[in-house]
């Protein structure tokens, strides 16, 4: 895990601040006494392309809580937090560094039928769920495994995704979605994406200016997670607590089941407020999308002509009437229509999530490709090349589409792939 400070958890937001503040303080009067700079040699501002920056059209109450959040996003749990008893990582980050993809992943499994590939109605051989969970605190004393001796369970990996640019997608109108998948369907290429509609768990705090739904709303369309399981960021940042941290709080106030039977931690009750959760949530919805290059003609032209814009839509219209200003009523550069897709056995994992089932995954965002080392859900891809030839295989939806990409010359290819590798 990635080595972090620790602090009280009374007053993460001011020790973390102050700490970055200290240290700024110290380097800059550590260069100065090297002599790396002088009255006479004026500071150069670095341009920024980054990951981890805030909506360039905000305010400074908006940058002040992307700041809030951002420092609870890395602040790392201790057993005095109330992490685990069981967990995967103890901080955000570890799953989601700088806001982009990984280091940390999460190992899935699931019992299958006899093909591999399809979810078994029998899921009891995984009596603590389909999480493995390798590290324990707080009076565990065993760590969810995969069963070794099962033969019909199936294992699969999950990179932490990007969290950048998710505002965007919390904001993109339902109708969009919707639209989305009515034109898919009278299409005749085997490209038919569905909405997964998936039940709103939580009441959404009253006191937070950003939420998306009222209380009592269900039904509602999921966009968040490989499998569009989770409709709002709130929602995936409680359940990302409390799954991968064992963090609970209002919005997910019981552990995960565990081998030891343990209902609570090292901190009796809901471990976290709602406030920081939405703060949490707050800092992802204020993630810019990074800088793209201004595409030349040949590379969008040939996705189009692949049918990759498909699937991969580059831009959808937001809510007039979503709360958080700057991603209000604009186009939401997000490469994705937030459909589910059956992309056949090669990439099925047994697991179903919501309507969703083993061959269906959302429509990954092309957001930040640049800033990928690996593609796909569990990073098996190196290579964008290696990703997009994945998409074809028995059943998959895709397959029209990259029978085109391969009919293209190697100089198209390599237009094509440019272009997405700049998104």
């Amino acid at each position: 895990m990635t080595a972090k400070h620790r602090f009280p958890s009374t007053t993460p937001v001011q020790n973390i601040w102050s700490m970055r503040w200290l240290g700024a303080v110290v380097l800059a009067l550590a260069g100065l006494a090297c002599g790396e700079k002088s009255d006479s040699e004026p500071l150069t501002v670095k341009a920024e392309d980054g990951t981890d920056l805030p909506l360039r059209e905000t305010t400074p109450e908006l940058q002040a809580r992307f700041k809030e959040g951002d420092a609870l996003f890395d602040f790392t749990y201790n057993e005095s937090d109330g992490l685990g008893p069981l967990y995967i990582r103890a901080a955000c980050s570890s799953c989601h560094q700088s806001a982009g993809k990984g280091p940390g992943a999460v190992q899935k499994m699931a019992v299958v039928e006899p093909d591999g590939v399809t979810s078994s109605e029998d899921q009891s051989a995984l009596a603590w769920g389909h999480t493995v969970r390798p590290y324990k605190t707080a009076g565990a004393t065993q760590t969810i495994q995969a069963p070794g001796s099962a033969q019909n369970v199936k294992l699969s990996l999950r990179v932490g995704p990007a969290v950048f640019g998710r505002g965007y997608l919390e904001a993109i109108a339902d109708s969009e979605i919707e639209r989305m998948q009515a034109e898919q369907s009278t299409r005749t290429d085997g490209i038919h994406g569905r909405v997964n509609r998936v039940t709103y768990h939580s009441q959404p705090n009253p006191e937070q200016p950003f939420h998306t739904h009222q209380p009592g709303q269900g039904n509602l369309i999921g966009r968040f997670g490989v499998k569009a399981r989770i409709s709002t960021l709130d929602e995936f940042t409680a359940d990302a607590m409390q799954g991968d941290m064992g963090i609970t709080s209002p919005m997910r106030p019981a552990e995960p089941a565990n081998p030891d039977g343990l209902t609570d931690d090292g901190k009796p009750g809901t471990d976290v407020d709602l406030a920081r959760v939405n703060a949490v949530a707050d800092y992802m919805r204020l993630l810019e999308i990074p800088k793209r290059a201004t595409p030349g003609a040949d590379g969008p032209r040939l996705f189009a002509e692949a049918r990759c814009s498909v699937c991969h839509v580059p831009s959808l219209q937001t809510r007039s009437d979503y709360p958080l200003a700057p991603l209000a009523g604009r186009d939401a550069p997000v490469y994705s229509d937030l459909l589910l897709h059956d992309m056949g056995t090669g990439l099925a994992d047994g697991m179903v999530d919501e309507s969703a089932t083993s061959r269906e995954w959302r429509t990954a965002p092309l957001i930040g490709l640049r800033f990928f080392t690996t593609y796909l859900h569990d990073g098996r891809a190196k290579t964008l090349r290696e990703a997009v030839l994945a998409h074809q295989g028995p059943g998959s939806e895709a397959n029209d589409s990259l029978s085109r990409f391969q009919q293209l010359s190697s100089s198209e290819q390599s237009a094509l792939l440019d272009f997405v590798s700049s998104l």
